[in-house]
């Protein structure tokens, strides 16, 4: 089975990361911790990369074939249905997922990538060449393949260095044979292609060309990136992922203003600062776009539990606002009475006493009956 590392919370959305030809997964380690914070990050390995077996594959080795090692991996984690971000050979898994397996994906990025890679002729040499000859004379160039003049990343050398070449060869058989161009219109999959402007192997054109025949794509070219772009420019790569990934915190947003009301999350916004605002995003993300927009529960059942947590912990000043969203999530003030005289069996009469107080001047005020 490949080797992976998994970050995040198992609870949360599984995002798979795929890794470019002749890298392994450090090749994500400037974003993948960012994007743990809300998803289950899975980064795995090629075969003879990284911590993978090299006879995973062998020669004659197809795009699907590393395709279905991917959907074996998500299979032994329990993982049914996933994100999935891939750059160069990574991203050609992605779009070979999306149009064979689609019932997989919930979505996709495919960064620095193509749905062909210059024809069969060029691969097919430079698996030839390193079945002869090894990868280290590869190895030397790859500061100009990958990265903009003056930059690199010594560990990503390291692993092409270290990388087994017979499974690398195997690797360009993969990309030789690949070409997904009159399928590209079945994909239904929300897609994100990034592109490293800079980028000689795969430049934007190519990623322009998977923009324009899959439905509802959109394109984001980096400027100073070239092919490695998570490593080269990992802000920009982070931002655009989180944008296309986290859709979950416009439609969190959303819950939040209808169960809390606009003035309240309009004030909130306003005491946003820097160093607050990576955990205002966290709640309209998860606690507001995962939590209460899964449809299990009502949200009058979500507003009765949380009161009951809140009286618990003694978070007042919480209780008032989510009084508030009770009356708007359609409770009652009798019902939201038998929720807090429930707390007194449970949390205590203090506890409940208190509580009672907060929500009959909530409620007085919503009445307009404060004086």
């Amino acid at each position: 089975m490949l080797d992976h590392l998994s970050e995040g919370p198992e609870s949360a959305p599984p995002l798979l990361l795929g890794p470019s030809l002749g890298t392994s997964r450090a090749l994500w380690d400037e974003v993948a911790p960012e994007l743990s914070v809300g998803h289950r990050v899975i980064r795995w390995d090629l075969p003879g990369h990284g911590g993978s077996a090299a006879d995973l594959i062998g020669a004659g080795a197809t795009v699907g074939d590393l395709a279905g090692l991917v959907l074996t991996l998500a299979d032994s984690l329990g993982v049914r249905r996933f994100a999935y971000a891939g750059v160069s050979l990574g991203g050609a898994v992605g779009l070979h997922l999306a149009v064979h397996h689609p019932e997989r994906l919930s979505s996709l990025a495919v960064v620095c990538s193509s749905a062909h890679f210059n024809g069969e002729k060029p691969w097919r040499e430079r698996a030839a060449l390193v079945r002869e000859q090894g990868l280290a004379e590869l190895a030397r160039s790859a500061h100009a393949r990958w990265f903009t003049p003056g930059f690199t990343v010594p560990r990503l050398v390291r692993d092409h260095r270290e990388a087994d070449p017979g499974a690398y060869a195997a690797c360009c058989d993969a990309l030789a044979a690949f070409d997904l161009r009159d399928r590209l219109g079945e994909i239904s999959a929300p897609t994100l292609l990034i592109a490293g402007r800079e980028d000689p192997a795969t430049p934007p054109a190519h990623l322009r060309e998977i923009a324009d025949a899959v439905p509802g794509a959109a394109l984001v070219e980096i400027p100073g990136a070239s092919h490695l772009a998570p490593a080269e420019r990992p802000e920009a790569v982070l931002t655009a992922l989180r944008a296309h990934f986290d859709g979950r915190a416009e439609r969190g947003m959303a819950v939040r203003r209808a169960v809390l009301g606009d003035a309240h999350v309009d004030r909130a916004q306003a005491r946003q600062t820097p160093f607050t605002a990576r955990f205002q995003d966290f709640i309209s993300r998860y606690a507001w776009g995962e939590i209460w927009t899964d449809e299990t529960l009502s949200r009058r059942e979500r507003s009765m539990i949380t009161m009951t947590a809140l009286v618990a912990h003694g978070h007042y000043d919480e209780l008032a606002m989510h009084v508030r969203a009770a009356r708007r999530n359609g409770l009652t003030a009798d019902e939201i009475g038998a929720v807090l005289l429930q707390t007194a069996v449970y949390c205590g009469v203090p506890a409940a006493n208190s509580a009672f107080a907060v929500a009959q001047r909530v409620l007085a005020e919503e009445d307009g009956t404060a004086g």
